[in-house]
Parts: structure tokens; C-alpha cells; sequence
């Protein structure tokens, strides 16, 4: 990984309630954003690596299944974590 623990406490300082928030889904969201963007630009420079490829689709369904419990939970806070333009998410 790519993250160091000063990376990750900044993400879920910017994004979670606090820098201890880890729990939180837009901590958690914010996380698998940053992992994402990584995973795919790695992938676009070693396109055949599957294991990678792999990963990078767990990432995303799990993203996706957070986003969709912040629907059902509360759509302000889901529309506010689509609004950061730089986690890169689209809807």
C-alpha cells in the first residue's frame, strides 16, 4: 500500500469527524477513493496484471456498498460526499 499512517489520518481528518474517525463512511469512502485512483493508475501501465485487477473491483464493490447504505441512511450526508470533486466519484 502505498498510504502511510500521516497519509490516512489526513484523509479521515479531511473527510470523517475527526482524526480518529476511521469508522465512519465517509472516512471509509474517502479511504477507497485515494486506493482506487492508485490501483488504477497502476493498472494502466501493467494491464495484465489480474491479481491487481481484481483487487481494484473488491475496492469498488465496496465502495459502492457503502454508498448505497449512506442512501438509505441519510442522503444528505450521501450527497455531500458526491459533491467532493477530488475523491473522483460520479452519480
Amino acid at each position: 500500500m502505498h498510504l502511510n499512517s500521516e497519509e490516512k489520518v489526513e484523509i479521515f481528518e479531511k473527510y470523517g469527524k475527526g482524526k480518529t474517525d476511521t469508522g465512519s463512511p465517509e472516512a471509509q469512502i474517502a479511504l477507497f477513493s485515494v486506493r482506487i485512483a492508485h490501483l488504477t493508475q497502476h493498472l494502466k501501465s501493467n494491464h495484465k496484471d489480474y491479481t491487481t485487477a481484481r483487487a481494484l473491483k473488491m475496492l469498488v464493490g465496496k465502495r459502492r456498498r457503502l454508498l448505497d447504505y449512506l442512501i438509505k441512511k441519510d442522503i444528505n450526508r450521501y450527497r455531500a460526499i458526491i459533491a467532493q470533486k477530488e475523491l473522483g466519484i460520479r452519480k
